[in-house]
């Protein structure tokens, strides 16, 4: 019969081996962080906000994927750097929230956000080339 490992038949039982006691000593033990009682009504808020924020994304996206037209004013508005244009342009597709515009020659960056009760929560950020 084959003979089977066992990691602690090395350790007799009545043998004292002290470099066991500080091999043990060393042993991560880890401990459950008190977290205060779960309240999801900030959760729940902070969803419903970037809800709103992707309705917006969904908005401009759609204005600018079936409109030619549309598109072609945001290009040419942003290539001739007239960033007021470019967000009039932005927000007359209906949007709720403030759009932030950074543009150069390969594309465009849009960026939304809101807060909850006052509190900075949900960001969004559309990065199209063009």
């Amino acid at each position: 019969m084959r003979h089977r490992y066992n990691p602690n038949e090395h350790i007799h039982p009545y043998y004292y081996y002290p470099w066991y006691d500080i091999y043990r000593s060393y042993q991560p033990t880890t401990q459950r962080q008190n977290y205060p009682e779960v309240d999801p009504t900030q959760f729940k808020e902070s969803a419903a906000a970037f809800q709103e924020l992707l309705n917006d994304a969904s908005e401009l996206l759609g204005r600018l994927s079936e409109s030619e037209e549309f598109a072609f004013d945001v290009m040419t508005a942003a290539q001739e750097d007239d960033l007021e244009e470019v967000k009039r342009l932005l927000e007359s597709t209906g949007i709720h929230n403030e759009v932030e515009i950074d543009y150069n020659p390969d594309g465009i960056t849009m960026m939304m956000q809101t807060d909850v009760e006052g509190l900075d929560c949900c960001h969004l950020e559309m990065d199209l080339r063009w």
